[in-house]
């Protein structure tokens, strides 16, 4: 067995004893990859669950999906502790726009840079010499056509596995752990790669240093475009698409080589998707269920048996089957009552969009595109500081249900793991739960919405139209208008419709709010004024009962984020005028609601020193509209005064707030100026 060539099965399976390289299934690997990674705990909706940082790193990583990763990473996990799952196939159902595709393929990325590293490899072997044995004509050498790892044909190479594990024993030196560990993954030759070695061991009459000198191992190729390792099938028409696609057929370039006509070798497999990546990969069946039926049939067989069968010869496989689907399709597919059997085979997960608007934000973000935009006279497009906040709101709002227990904003913000007013998460949690039990899925948490590609439509409406190349800027409040147009244009469904265009109608409202902040901190010429406004209500009714409280009225506090000592006057005419905007009339309220902050206090900043109280939108406007009441006599006059610029000092106090829009809060001229002229009007106030 010992030979001076490198790539021989001994130089192999030496190093495989020695863990210079590994043999493991393909869940093995996959599951070995997630969870070798970082891997923290969150609070979803109201439940604990795992985040895993192997999916949030990298330029363009997976945004959310917390429930559907850990879903998939335990049927992974069951799968290469040898549960039923490795009789599975893993199909994404969801909406259009949702992330399905991308999340499989992002997967596949991961893979093949696992696998591009040592000692994760993947390896085959190829037959040689065979021009030598007679029956194979001018062809010299063959590949293992499912890519079969060497040590399947280590477990193979006598004539019995006992046999061959005594051999492995004695010539090579594994331990018995190490047999126990390799033969849980043991599975016969496939059929040409059987005959072949049968075909070796008779013209050496059984001699294995002579066979084993016609075996050659070589690395699985990584390329993507070969479709090796991980392979994707997309559902194509009812007349192009067949099984050969998938399993490969009858080659006759072969035939014409081949003088034994018993010989299985003449099939061609890699001319099917499957067996390019038989060999411990991930195979992506893209909308699965548009394919014809005799296709999910082979679907079928493939995912029970993990086997190719053509003409009763049968190839062993090894790979990763994630399937994705649309609703539609996948519930007209449910519908046919013979078809029970595929489903049964199927681990469904049922992917929701994204209803975190926090979250939102970079998926947003992907819409609009990393890449510098321009104008049609190629002049840089600037980006309205508000617009992604406005496209995000709008979209999220949309994707939420209905429900009696909770307003869309109080949802929007439990579900972004904010605070609400009076209402938990726990209501959050409860509405989710009820709606789970909806038999019709499109019904439940998320199912429905705008998805990621309407928005992106919407942003393209926003960067062709004439408003936004002349005035060099993609303004926000052009947003919602663009995304009126795409849900006239692209909802079907009238019901949708009109609560999609009313949820429009409260994401407008949360831009006005989010507007009248924006003005008071221009106003202010300081960026974090009503930031500033709010810590300082909540610091001040923090230290109204404080024992050390002098008659000065001044309280001395900790900041929690710079560990200073700071001194505050406790302003009680501030308190209550915050108060009366919350409408809190009577004392009893007064203290509930600051029983509450000082609760929030005290859960947030021990968690997060930063917390600042400015997704308490109802506090962040009662703060807004006491200053801009107190110092410049009412919203009404700033207003009044930014739209009657005719005498001097009005236009002092416009060019001052332009400069400050300008210089501290990343506006431009023209979104600086629009975005003025929007808070002079009366739109959108609620």
């Amino acid at each position: 067995m010992i030979e001076t060539r490198k790539n021989t099965l001994h130089n192999h399976l030496l190093a495989l004893k020695n863990g210079e390289k590994v043999f493991e299934n393909a869940f093995q690997s996959i599951s070995r990859m997630i969870l070798d990674g970082q891997i923290e705990k969150v609070v979803v909706n109201g439940k604990t669950t795992y985040d895993f940082k192997i999916f949030r790193d990298g330029k363009k990583h997976i945004i959310g999906m917390y429930d559907e990763i850990n879903s998939f990473v335990s049927y992974v996990k069951d799968a290469a502790e040898g549960g039923s799952s490795q009789e599975m196939a893993y199909v994404l159902v969801g909406e259009p726009g949702n992330g399905k595709t991308y999340f499989v393929e992002y997967v596949s990325r991961l893979y093949r840079e696992f696998l591009a590293k040592e000692p994760n490899r993947r390896f085959s072997f190829r037959y040689t010499g065979l021009d030598k044995i007679g029956s194979y004509g001018k062809i010299a050498s063959i590949e293992s056509q499912t890519y079969e790892d060497p040590a399947i044909l280590a477990m193979n190479l006598l004539e019995t596995p006992e046999e061959s594990r005594d051999h492995l024993a004695r010539k090579v030196g594994f331990t018995d752990a190490q047999l126990h560990a390799m033969y849980e993954n043991y599975r016969p030759l496939g059929a040409c790669s059987g005959y072949i070695w049968s075909d070796l061991r008779r013209f050496h009459d059984g001699n294995l240093v002579e066979m084993l000198k016609h075996i050659e191992i070589f690395p699985v190729p990584l390329t993507e475009s070969l479709g090796t390792v991980t392979g994707k099938y997309p559902a194509k028409d009812k007349i192009t698409s067949s099984a050969v696609d998938l399993l490969g057929e009858e080659s006759i370039q072969r035939l014409l080589h081949i003088t034994d006509t018993n010989n299985p070798y003449r099939f061609d497999l890699r001319r099917g998707a499957l067996a390019r990546v038989a060999g411990g990969g991930i195979h992506f069946a893209d909308e699965m269920f548009k394919n014809k039926k005799d296709l999910v049939q082979v679907y079928l067989g493939v995912i029970q048996n993990r086997t190719i069968e053509m003409d009763g010869f049968r190839w062993p496989i090894d790979m990763l089957i994630i399937a994705t689907s649309n609703n539609s399709e996948f519930n007209r597919f449910l519908a046919e009552k013979e078809e029970a059997p595929i489903i049964d085979r199927c681990r469904i997960s049922y992917i929701s969009h994204n209803t975190n608007y926090r979250l939102q934000s970079q998926l947003t973000q992907y819409a609009i595109g990393s890449e510098t935009k321009t104008t049609i006279n190629r002049e840089v497009l600037h980006q309205d500081p508000n617009l992604n906040y406005a496209a995000s709101v709008a979209a999220i709002l949309t994707r939420l249900p209905r429900s009696e227990k909770l307003t869309p904003i109080e949802t929007m913000k439990l579900a972004a793991g904010e605070v609400a007013g009076e209402k938990s998460i726990k209501a959050l949690a409860e509405v989710i739960d009820m709606l789970s039990q909806d038999t019709d899925i499109t019904n439940r948490f998320g199912q429905k919405g705008l998805g990621q590609r309407n928005l992106g439509r919407a942003i393209q409406l926003m960067v062709e139209s004439s408003e936004t190349n002349e005035g060099e800027c993609m303004f926000a409040y052009d947003v919602f208008k663009t995304i009126e147009r795409i849900i006239l244009d692209y909802v079907h469904d009238n019901n949708d419709r009109i609560k999609y265009l009313e949820d429009l109608k409260t994401a407008r409202g949360l831009y006005r709010e989010r507007i009248m902040t924006e003005m008071f901190n221009a106003y202010m010429d300081e960026p974090q004024a009503i930031r500033k406004d709010v810590l300082n209500y909540v610091n001040m009714i923090i230290g109204v009962d404080a024992e050390h409280l002098g008659p000065d009225k001044m309280w001395k506090y900790k900041d929690p984020q710079t560990g200073e000592l700071r001194a505050l006057k406790v302003d009680e005419r501030f308190i209550k005028s915050i108060e009366e905007r919350l409408q809190l009339k009577t004392d009893e309220q007064r203290e509930t609601f600051r029983t509450s902050i000082r609760k929030i206090y005290g859960q947030k900043i021990s968690m997060d020193p930063n917390y600042d109280f400015m997704d308490n939108l109802e506090l962040v406007k009662a703060v807004t509209d006491v200053r801009l009441k107190s110092d410049i006599a009412g919203a009404g006059s700033l207003i009044g005064a930014l739209a009657n610029r005719t005498n001097e000092e009005n236009q002092k106090l416009y060019d001052r707030m332009i400069d400050t829009m300008l210089n501290k809060l990343g506006y431009c001229r023209t979104c600086a100026q629009k975005t003025i002229e929007y808070f002079c009007t009366q739109e959108d106030e609620s």
